[in-house]
């Protein structure tokens, strides 16, 4: 892939967001400025990992040594193995001295799984608006709900610019245990492989398939035992959490296409939503206790819950079968994907769904059409 030197990147993508700030109303040029701002403060922080590793060293931070040089390991195997972009990102460290990178904020009706859409210069429209700042976020979700959607606030680790820039390694993500430290390096290094405009769940499935399949390879080629046997127990809880919210998912979307009258799909809303509530606790107990997933489950659970985590989900069936079809081969992989993802969305859905049925039910493009009317930076 031809790819820009770094500053004419950068000058491309920042000229790029200017001109639309400029052109936007008052709420768009806050939420621009807000968005260029946040980048670059990000950027401004992050330094090379040998001085990070000897700024911990020195600092006799032996865990965030560590930390960075298994990343870095990790970053290299992306590289060498996987044919991710060999660049400057996760090539630095950033502590930001916050949980989050950044917030996002999912929309959707009150009686529908369709995600509302923002639609943005360079990376056209997507399912989700991102805030440097929770209490942007919270306030923009309240305005969402005042509208009558429902809206929930995700708090994000990391996040691609899509080679635009050098994306830094995070204190947000760094101190994930291995096979996740590596699955999110790879994630977001995928994203700057194949980036189809307007399909959010293209991309995130594409990058969600990569990441899975090489944290496979990861941790059967360059990880320990222990870490092997960490990382199957914490992901088949997480196959699990996410079967429970995929099926009550598409328990919702039959809700909602029925006939029935609106205060009825109300009710059978709240005892789906009841439902995966007590799934999640027997579950629980079978896990011996394990809290991990209490917090999610202690907010008011929503539509936008459930259709944000089926974004990431929804054609990674596919694109495994596209990696196998491949023989396990990462640029012959990468080449079909972007043949995909070069069709018109009908034929680009129709094509993923011959190599294999989508993980949750697909909003049909007939009715696509009418919820994929976007804000345009609202």
């Amino acid at each position: 892939m031809t790819r820009w030197p770094a500053r004419r990147r950068v000058a491309g993508a920042l000229v790029v967001l200017v001109a639309a700030a400029l052109a936007a109303g008052c709420d768009t040029l806050g939420y621009y400025y807000q968005s260029i701002g946040g980048h670059l403060g990000v950027m401004a922080q992050a330094q090379s990992l040998d001085d990070a590793i000897a700024t911990a060293n020195g600092a006799n931070d032996a865990r965030l040594a560590q930390r960075l040089t298994l990343a870095r390991q990790i970053r290299d195997y992306a590289s060498r193995e996987l044919k991710l972009p060999d660049n400057g990102s996760y090539r630095r460290y950033a502590n930001l001295h916050r949980p989050y990178v950044v917030w996002s904020v999912f929309a959707t009706p009150e009686l529908s799984m369709d995600l509302r859409k923002w639609c943005f210069p360079v990376v056209g429209c997507i399912t989700y608006r991102g805030y440097y700042a929770q209490a942007d976020a919270d306030h923009y979700a309240e305005g969402l709900r005042r509208e009558g959607l429902e809206a929930y606030v995700a708090g994000i680790p990391a996040y691609s610019t899509l080679g635009y820039f050098d994306d830094p390694l995070l204190n947000t993500f760094v101190y994930l245990p291995e096979g996740e430290l590596a699955r999110l390096i790879f994630h977001e290094l995928a994203h700057q492989v194949v980036y189809v405009r307007n399909d959010t769940a293209f991309n995130e499935s594409f990058a969600t398939a990569v990441e899975v399949a090489g944290v496979e390879r990861w941790l059967a080629h360059a990880a320990s035992p222990e870490a092997r046997a960490s990382y199957q127990i914490y992901d088949n809880r997480r196959r699990q959490f996410r079967a429970m919210l995929l099926s009550t998912r598409d328990k919702l979307v039959a809700l909602y296409r029925s006939p029935l009258d609106d205060d009825a799909k109300r009710e059978g809303k709240a005892r789906i939503f009841a439902e995966l509530r007590e799934s999640y606790a027997r579950t629980r107990a079978e896990w011996g206790g394990y809290s991990g997933y209490d917090r999610w489950f202690d907010q008011p659970l929503t539509n936008a819950h459930l259709a944000a985590v089926a974004t990431y989900q929804q054609w990674v069936p596919a694109f495994t079968a596209l990696l196998a079809q491949s023989g396990g081969d990462w640029d012959r992989f990468y080449a079909a994907a972007r043949k995909i993802g070069d069709l018109p969305a009908a034929d680009r859905d129709a094509a993923l769904r011959r190599l294999a049925p989508p993980a949750t039910e697909v909003t049909p493009l007939s009715a696509r059409t009418e919820a994929d009317k976007a804000d345009t930076g609202r």
